[in-house]
């Protein structure tokens, strides 16, 4: 008795694993970046939003492809479903995050005209990574906080929005962020003098991943409203 797969079972399950490479690469990338295998930049500029947009779009034709051919051989419904599945929602977030991924400034800052300086070990790590240093911008909507907050407050402003205090001290908190998936990495320093407060945070990556610097000053913000 013959145990060799039908020609249509087998295209169907070869478009299936089409649909499943895009998939495959945002893990790889994520993974890679995660191990130090490869930089944030090359793992989420090149493996995930170039290479990985082209998959994606390629995975969804080999899914339409595959419920064609269930239109022929009902027994492939569940393999064409699984693909089609799988490919629109790949390329749905990707939709989703072009959306977000706009141009936006990396290094933002309540006060650009007069923004605060990160702290030695801050500078020093930024120097390390080879960090283009670019004047802060404004953001829609960042204001300073209109008072004098305590330290301790301003540490558990950064806390609140998502960083790991490194240090205070009478007139200033640092912090560091680090992305969970990619590894993107954003520095905080919180500015305190009499009758207001002022934050910065910049990005240490040059990619283009939207509002994000803006985002994380206005979550320190408002965590330092009274």
């Amino acid at each position: 008795m013959s145990t060799t797969r039908p020609k249509g079972q087998s295209l169907a399950v070869l478009l299936l694993l089409v649909a499943l490479l895009a998939p495959a690469l945002l893990l790889v990338a994520v993974c890679g970046a995660r191990l130090g295998v490869w930089s944030a930049e090359f793992s989420l500029g090149v493996l995930a939003l170039k290479i990985g947009r082209i998959l994606a779009f390629a995975g969804l034709s080999a899914a339409l492809v595959a419920c064609l051919l269930a239109f022929r051989e009902r027994r492939l419904v569940g393999i064409a479903g699984a693909a089609l599945a799988i490919a629109g929602v790949t390329v749905g977030g990707y939709l989703v995050q072009e959306r977000r991924f706009t141009a936006a400034p990396l290094d933002v800052a309540t006060d650009p005209s007069d923004p605060p300086a990160f702290a030695r070990i801050l500078a020093a790590e930024r120097r390390l990574a080879g960090v283009t240093e670019r004047q802060p911008q404004g953001c829609e909507g960042l204001t300073h906080a209109p008072t004098q907050v305590a330290p301790e407050t301003a540490a558990w402003a950064l806390e609140k929005a998502g960083f790991t205090v490194l240090g205070t001290a009478p007139f200033r908190v640092d912090g560091r962020k680090e992305g969970a998936w990619f590894g993107l990495t954003y520095d905080v320093s919180v500015r305190i003098r009499p009758g207001r407060t002022d934050v910065r945070v910049a990005g240490r990556d040059d990619l283009e991943v939207g509002d994000e610097a803006c985002r994380l000053a206005r979550a320190v913000v408002a965590h330092l409203a009274p």
